[in-house]
């Protein structure tokens, strides 16, 4: 599978292959308890009991909230290492290996579709979100969950203090695995915003097929949740 990815992508299956045991536990520690709260707040947008696939699913984090709204859930990621620990934690669902820019299922399978940390890793956003939009419903809700960058100075300074300094020694102090993430986190969250900031991200969803996207940060912009549904 890695012969068929970008660079880009095969960096971030090496970076994160070995985490899988430890990724929501750190995870939360390093986004200073922020991360499962903006998880709660993708799948608050999508509506209860539906039939769900959700993307980039690695340890199942947000396929373990859609469950608790009484969702059917699928999770595809390209991690096996990170669906092993999906598997073991949620034996209901349905977990898939495979790519964001070529899913494996029919036009028009699910009902919702939730994404998570995916668009920073991937070489062209735009054709893999028209290929997220292509198999859902129309009128289905499509939710995404990334990194941002505060847009307020006092914030945005608070955040360049802690990715370009403490991020990284407390990955350090963490695991070898995890100083590594903490120092490229940073530089992949700016690089992606510099290409596609906010609006323009906006344009890429309205042109592939969603109506009237809208988003939302959180935590002072160092979460951004967008979703919209399809036309």
């Amino acid at each position: 599978m890695t012969e068929a990815v970008s660079p880009r992508t095969r960096h971030a299956l090496a970076l994160f292959a070995p985490l899988g045991p430890t990724y929501d536990r750190y995870a939360r520690l390093l986004s200073l308890g922020q991360d499962p709260r903006w998880r709660r707040f993708l799948v608050s947008r999508i509506r209860a009991g539906s039939t769900v696939l959700d993307v980039a699913t690695g340890t199942g984090a947000v396929a373990a909230e859609l469950q608790k709204r009484g969702c059917e859930v699928t999770g595809i990621d390209q991690s096996r290492e990170m669906l092993s620990v999906a598997r073991e934690r949620l034996p209901r669902a349905r977990f898939v290996e495979g790519r964001a820019e070529e899913l494996p299922f029919e036009d028009e399978s699910f009902d919702a579709l939730t994404v998570t940390y995916l668009l920073r890793y991937v070489d062209d956003p735009g054709a893999t979100l028209r290929e997220l939009v292509r198999v859902v419903k129309p009128g289905s809700t499509i939710a995404s969950l990334e990194f941002g960058i505060p847009p307020s100075p006092p914030a945005r300074w608070a955040w360049d203090v802690y990715t370009s300094a403490v991020l990284p020694l407390a990955g350090r102090l963490i695991a070898p695995g995890w100083a590594e993430v903490g120092g490229f986190l940073r530089e992949s969250i700016t690089g992606f915003y510099a290409r596609y900031p906010a609006e323009r991200l906006l344009e890429l969803w309205r042109e592939a097929g969603v109506a009237e996207p809208r988003f939302c940060r959180l935590s002072l912009g160092g979460g951004i949740v967008t979703w919209g549904q399809k036309a």
